[in-house]
């Protein structure tokens, strides 16, 4: 076995000098990416062709809404879909929920699972793989799917003209240096007290007030949430309405046809096996609420349930890797927009599932399919409905590219009425528990 220690001689840099200059054309390619910029280089001028954003199965869903500097669009991905429905089947165009709502109570929640999480792991080191897990962002602004749908089961939602948004949630950075460091403040105190053997009462008295703290540091950064709702409205013919006196609950129940627990994650995540149900229990945000599952399956089933679902007027809520091979004022998605293996004369070409074990690929957003373009049953490219506001791509919406799909999109939210009778058998299975350290975490 080779010495695991190599020292640069002075014989290597020379070498490595030697190979740079006689590499052809160097000097020309050093003053074009030297002075345009790795991505503006790289970048494929047909992915304008490819991107054109006209779509076969196109829904009109109207205008974006925009997460500014928060980390929200696992909310925001959920809520489209919901105020979509509304303002079909209620004729309100443009219609919004309050993505601050949702915000405010997982604060809420994610402080009180985070002291139920230190509490369970206190025996062990604080350099524990777990324990760092969760000290490493004890109330992150991001957020899977069966998060933001156990958030609308337990609390319902309202209309964001009873609860709109302010600066902390429009920029999150303040209140979450904020957060995390009194979570952390807590966490040490909690270890401290097992550590010391307090009582059970003395442990609970001391959570209890912890929890006050979090909750009136939440509500002075984001003003406390409504206990009604209170919306008047004139639909699209001009009619004027008026919903008031129901809780956010139920002003969920009466006005939404969706009952979340008919939905489930496809994912696909290679490596892992296909066909087989998993469990992501550390980032459950609600003690008692909805889990987070994922059933592992093959691409071609996660794009043919969504074109399904797209195709009966609904749109489809999917985690991304979106800063992968993308220009976000175009609002391309496209595998091959940015040809950096040409251009460096190298392999820099991942399988998914490699990216996945390697730290390269993560679920780092969440959007919205509203339309595909196909030829037959194939699809050739999507339409995306992004919350970056629509100073981005098409007056907000982006295009993405059917390769694109295939290397960086890891989750769909789909209905079980899609499922084969073998998947829906695959939800009966126990779900492999994976760790907070997952590629899918």
């Amino acid at each position: 076995m080779a010495d695991s220690k190599s020292v640069l001689t002075d014989k290597d840099l020379s070498e490595l000098h030697e190979s740079f200059k006689n590499t052809p054309k160097s000097d020309v390619l050093s003053r074009i990416i030297a002075q345009n910029g790795v991505n503006q280089a790289a970048q494929d001028p047909n992915a304008q062709v490819r991107l054109n954003p006209v779509f076969s199965v196109d829904l009109q869903t109207g205008e974006v809404t925009n997460q500014k500097q928060s980390g929200r669009c696992w909310l925001f991905s959920l809520v489209n879909t919901l105020r979509h429905q509304f303002g079909a089947k209620y004729k309100v165009k443009n219609f919004n929920l309050s993505q601050k709502y949702l915000f405010f109570w997982d604060k809420i929640e994610l402080a009180n699972i985070f002291y139920d999480r230190i509490l369970a792991t206190a025996s062990r080191p604080a350099d524990d793989r777990e324990v760092e897990a969760y000290l490493n962002s004890p109330d992150d602004d991001g957020g899977q799917w069966a998060m933001a749908a156990a958030l609308v089961q337990k609390y319902g939602v309202v209309p964001v003209s009873d609860y709109p948004e302010t600066s902390n949630v429009e920029n999150t950075g303040g209140y979450d240096t904020v957060i995390n460091r009194k979570l952390r403040i807590d966490a040490a105190k909690l270890r401290q007290m097992v550590k010391d053997e307090k009582s059970d009462d003395e442990i609970n008295a001391a959570r209890k007030q912890m929890l006050n703290e979090v909750y009136r540091i939440t509500a002075y950064s984001f003003g406390e949430p409504p206990t009604t709702v209170n919306f008047a409205y004139r639909d699209d013919d001009k009619k004027y309405h008026k919903i008031s006196g129901l809780t956010p609950k139920e002003f969920y129940d009466k006005y939404f046809d969706v009952d979340l627990d008919d939905y489930v994650v496809f994912s696909n995540s290679p490596d892992k096996d296909y066909n087989k149900l998993y469990a992501l229990p550390s980032e459950d945000n609600i003690v008692g609420g909805k889990h987070i599952e994922f059933l592992n399956l093959p691409m071609d089933v996660l794009k043919k349930a969504t074109i399904a679902q797209l195709k009966d007027g609904e749109t489809v809520w999917f985690g991304n890797d979106v800063l992968e091979q993308m220009d976000r004022k175009k609002g391309y998605l496209d595998s091959h927009l940015f040809r950096y293996s040409e251009l460096f004369d190298t392999d820099l070409e991942m399988y998914k599932g490699t990216r996945l074990q390697y730290h390269q690929a993560e679920v780092s957003h969440a959007m919205t399919f509203t339309g595909v373009d196909l030829d037959g049953d194939t699809p050739l490219k999507w339409k995306v409905e992004n919350s970056w506001g629509d100073k981005n791509g098409e007056k907000g919406y982006f295009t993405m590219n059917d390769d694109w799909m295939d290397d960086y999109v890891y989750e769909v939210v789909v209905h079980k009425k899609y499922l084969s009778d073998e998947q829906k058998e695959l939800l009966k299975q126990a779900p492999v528990e994976l760790p907070a350290w997952d590629s899918l975490a």
